[in-house]
C-alpha cells in the first residue's frame, strides 16, 4: 500500500489550545496547507473522549492549559487507547517541558511563538509517520491472519493424513524429537524392542519375541540417525514355527524453521 500526499492531506487532526488567537493561527494554516479534516478546542477534559470516539493522526497540544495540563492529557489519552502510538505535537513557550514532554510519549514539540514553515513541516513529518504506522499495522494483522489460515489448514491437513495412514497400514507411529512416542498404534514398540509405558498411563508395554534382532537394530540405528527409510523389512518367528514379514517406512519430520520435532513411520504385515 502506498502512502499518498492526499492521504497525508485527509488525515484527522485536533488543535488543542486555550488561547483563541492560537487556536485560530493554526487551524487556519493548516486550513491554507491543505488539510481538510482539521478539529479544535479550547476544553482539554474533552480531548480524551474525542480521540477514543474517533481517533486523531496528529493531536497538536498545548501543555500549558486550565484545570488539566497537556501532561494530564497525554497520561489519559494513553490509558484510554489500545493504540501504542501516541499522535501527539506539544505546543509549549516552556523550553524546560521539551524533554518531560517527550518522555511522556509526545512525538514531538513546537515552540511558541511559532514558526509556521517548522510548525508545517513538523505536522506533515509526524502525520506521514502516523500513517505509515497504521499501514505497517494492519499488514502484520493481515499476515497474522494468512498464518493462522495456513496452520489451520496444515493441521487440517496432517490429520487427513493420519486417518488415511492408519486406515492403509497395519501400525503408525511418532515420536518427539527426544525419542518419546507421541502416538502408537500396532506393534511399533514391540518391533523396536522398546519398553516404554503406555500413552494412557496404562502398564508399561512388555517387549515382543520372535523378532529378527540384526534387522531391528538396524532399523532403530536408521530412526536414531534422523534418516529416511522405505520398504524396510522385519521379520519374526511366530510360537507356532511360521513367520511374518513386515515392510516398514518411516522418516524425520521438521518445522518450517528445520528443526527437528519429531519422527513417524508406517509399517504393514507382507501377507503372503
Amino acid at each position: 500500500m502506498t502512502l499518498t500526499e492526499k492521504d497525508i492531506l485527509n488525515a484527522r487532526i485536533l488543535v488543542v489550545d486555550d488561547q483563541p488567537v492560537n487556536v485560530n493561527l493554526l487551524t487556519e494554516m493548516l486550513a491554507s496547507a491543505g488539510y481538510t479534516q482539521v478539529f479544535s478546542t479550547l476544553d482539554p477534559t474533552v480531548v480524551c473522549r474525542m480521540h477514543r470516539e474517533t481517533p486523531f493522526d496528529l493531536i497538536l497540544l498545548d501543555l500549558q492549559l486550565p484545570g488539566m495540563d497537556g501532561f494530564q492529557v497525554m497520561e489519559g489519552l494513553k490509558a484510554n487507547s489500545t493504540d501504542s502510538y501516541l499522535p501527539v505535537l506539544v505546543i509549549t513557550a516552556q523550553p524546560g517541558h521539551k524533554l518531560r514532554a517527550l518522555q511522556a510519549g509526545a512525538k514531538d514539540f513546537v515552540s511558541k511563538p511559532f514558526d509556521l514553515v517548522e510548525v508545517k513541516a513538523r505536522i506533515h513529518n509526524l502525520i506521514e509517520t502516523r500513517l505509515l504506522y497504521g499501514q505497517l499495522k494492519l499488514q502484520n494483522l493481515e499476515l497474522e491472519r494468512q498464518v493462522q489460515h495456513r496452520t489451520a489448514e496444515l493441521q487440517e491437513s496432517e490429520a487427513r493424513y493420519r486417518a488415511l495412514t492408519e486406515l492403509a497400514t497395519d501400525w503408525y507411529w511418532e515420536q518427539d524429537p527426544s525419542g518419546n512416542f507421541t502416538k502408537v498404534s500396532g506393534p511399533v514398540l514391540e518391533m523396536l524392542g522398546l519398553r516404554v509405558a503406555a500413552l494412557d498411563g496404562e502398564t508399561p508395554m512388555s517387549l515382543g519375541e520372535g523378532w529378527n534382532e540384526e534387522g531391528r537394530r538396524a532399523l532403530q540405528k536408521r530412526i536414531e540417525s534422523r534418516m529416511p527409510f522405505i520398504d524396510f523389512l522385519l521379520e519374526r518367528s511366530r510360537p507356532d514355527g511360521s513367520r511374518q514379514t513386515f515392510r516398514v517406512s518411516g522418516t524425520p519430520m521438521f518445522n518450517n524453521l528445520c528443526d527437528l520435532i519429531g519422527y513417524r513411520g508406517i509399517g504393514v504385515e507382507v501377507r503372503s
